[in-house]
């Protein structure tokens, strides 16, 4: 996993490096927001980084705990990109952009495959998949592949291609650029994970279908959605009554054997 930090837009105070262990965000008295252990406050949620990744656990009772404009209830899986809000503020997860090469030979020469796509995570394009067979144009250009809304958007934002299992996305002609795992960038080769926000209803996250496999043993609705009450422990299978059942007569009929025969 990718060194990360949290990052602050509004400079409430610095970036803060998310390391391997566990992260208090609290409300101090003041009324800020702060991160780390050395914070003290009302506890609003705790950053657990494992080998898994980054997970938000939110405090028992607390709200108002938003992740990319979806409410968390108890806890979510993050990645590098995402914008947690928290108490009113912002708090964005960084980490490293790979820069993209410079000069000719860009194009991938290998035979283009159909698993490596753009997957939304939120927005209008949550849960949609885009194929990257071919360069992806990004823009306020109704024919653009991702078409953007906002106002002001410029008709040619960016385009995506393949780059043998990586994804190069160069600036169109946008603005700001756009944000990959969080940092603003004009270029850069995505790999599989990373996160890219053309605008808040326009984010997505490379799907590279031989990428490192994240080992992870919560519920699939807490990995992929933000979501967040963890179910209770899972019932006995009702095809295992029948054996259970059997069972408990076998044991108190030999109960009822030895009883009877040891009382004669």
């Amino acid at each position: 996993m990718r060194n990360l930090i949290l990052h602050f837009p509004q400079r409430q105070q610095p970036d803060y490096p998310l390391g391997t262990g566990v992260h208090r965000v609290v409300r101090e008295a003041s009324g800020h927001v702060g991160v780390g252990d050395h914070v003290q406050g009302a506890l609003l949620a705790q950053l657990c980084v494992d080998r898994r990744g980054l997970w938000l656990q939110v405090a028992s009772g607390m709200r108002g705990l938003h992740v990319n404009g979806r409410a968390v209830h108890r806890v979510a899986q993050l990645r590098a990109g995402d914008a947690l809000f928290a108490d009113g503020v912002e708090l964005r997860v960084r980490a490293d952009v790979t820069a993209a090469p410079v000069g000719p030979g860009r194009r991938s020469m290998d035979v283009a495959d159909p698993r490596i796509v753009l997957r939304g995570v939120g927005g209008r394009y949550h849960g949609r998949s885009i194929g990257l067979e071919r360069p992806v144009t990004v823009g306020g250009d109704p024919a653009s592949d991702i078409r953007l809304e906002l106002p002001g958007s410029a008709a040619a934002h960016a385009i995506l291609e393949r780059q043998g299992d990586r994804v190069l996305l160069r600036d169109a002609g946008s603005a700001d650029g756009s944000l990959v795992n969080g940092v603003r960038i004009r270029e850069a080769l995505l790999e599989a994970g990373d996160q890219v926000v053309f605008e808040p209803q326009a984010r997505f996250v490379v799907e590279v279908p031989w990428g490192k496999a994240v080992e992870n043993d919560l519920p699939p609705e807490v990995e992929s959605g933000f979501s967040a009450d963890l179910p209770a422990a899972a019932p006995v299978s009702v095809g295992r009554w029948p054996w259970l059942l059997l069972a408990a007569l076998l044991i108190a009929g030999a109960l009822a054997a030895l009883l009877l025969f040891g009382a004669g």
